[in-house]
């Protein structure tokens, strides 16, 4: 599906949930997203975490609502703690097997958004790599000289923004050095194309949902 159908679809889910409470299809779409997940061939590793860590925030929910309101309800509780993970799996659904280079050139081929917000999106995050390797080199100079930058230490995190400062500039001077204009029509190296599948999927999972939102609870 294209990238930018799929997310989306994930974000009128989450939305479409949020409005109103159905136990049993919530349960459904955590059933089926975790078996999506699994026939994307997900690590064990990945999946556990994904189920182990939004639980704190789900069992937060359910114990508010049951155990400390003057009138509890357990159906309410259990949808509303539910939405956690359908919030959580669908997204996953989605970042799986989409990267976020992939979703840039998507929203930017097919929902015109500006190129200098995708590419600005993508040197965020092409930076982090960068930003934790400055960060080790800064902190193993400073041990070098006797001197221990811890991770709370506003010294280091002053270093890591100069060195972001510079990476910013040397990647704005890289962009126009390839000829980079904003506000210009550009050719586009891989082509993302909207497909009539894309549609026909959207259209028939938003149905299901929406019959499953209003017809069960």
């Amino acid at each position: 599906m294209n990238p930018s159908f799929k997310f989306i679809l994930a974000l009128i889910i989450s939305l479409e949930i949020s409005l109103k409470i159905s136990l049993t299809t919530n349960f459904a779409i955590i059933i089926l997203a975790i078996i999506y997940l699994l026939v994307k061939k997900i690590k064990l590793k990945s999946l556990l975490l994904l189920l182990i860590v939004p639980f704190i925030a789900a069992f937060t929910i359910f114990a508010t609502l049951e155990w400390f309101t003057p009138t509890p309800d357990l159906f309410n509780a259990l949808g509303l703690s539910s939405r956690i993970y359908v919030y959580i799996l669908t997204i996953s659904c989605v970042t799986i097997d989409t990267s976020a280079e992939e979703l840039a050139r998507s929203f930017e081929q097919n929902f015109h958004l500006p190129s200098k917000f995708a590419y600005g999106v993508l040197a965020a995050l092409n930076i982090v790599p960068r930003m934790k390797q400055a960060v080790k080199q800064i902190r193993t100079a400073g041990m070098m000289r006797g001197v221990y930058l811890s991770f709370w230490s506003p010294v280091l995190y002053f270093k890591a923004i100069l060195v972001a400062l510079n990476s910013a500039e040397n990647l704005a001077q890289g962009m126009e050095s390839h000829g980079y204009q904003e506000d210009k029509q550009r050719s586009t190296i891989v082509a993302v194309l909207i497909k009539t599948s894309d549609w026909l999927w959207s259209a028939i999972i938003l149905v299901l949902l929406n019959l499953a939102l209003f017809t069960l609870k």
